[in-house]
């Protein structure tokens, strides 16, 4: 299939799916005059990809544990490969870190907002 059939299939971009190529997470196949060409191996692929950026993974530790994510029943789920709890750690570790200084910058703006004379806070 080429690249606009497997952007129906999945959903993805054809953008996005050019990009996959070029970050080497997404390998397709050549025609010889060069046109991409996919397989339905490359539809569960897709999903592989867009489940692990949802979960916060950008695209080079995608293609470093790509080999380690499997689909089932119940969706897409990593292999505990090596290195890969640690890897996910620190991801998890700098979403906490941005969610806490989120946090923080809504409690600065609500005590901003709370410091406004009664007749102009606004509800």
């Amino acid at each position: 299939m080429q690249i606009g059939q497997l952007s129906r299939l999945t959903g993805v971009s054809t953008r996005a799916l050019r990009h996959y190529d070029e970050s080497g997470v997404l390998v397709p196949g050549r025609t010889s005059s060069g046109y991409r060409t996919y397989t339905d191996d490359d539809v569960v692929r897709v999903h592989q990809i867009r489940a692990m950026i949802a979960a916060g993974l950008g695209t080079p530790t995608i293609r470093q544990y790509l080999d380690c994510a499997r689909t089932g029943d119940h969706g897409t789920h990593l292999a505990m490969c090596p290195r890969l709890r640690a890897d996910l750690d620190a991801v998890a570790a700098r979403l906490r870190a941005q969610r806490a200084a989120l946090d923080a910058t809504v409690e600065r703006l609500d005590e901003l907002a709370g410091s406004a004379p009664e007749g102009e806070r606004r509800t």
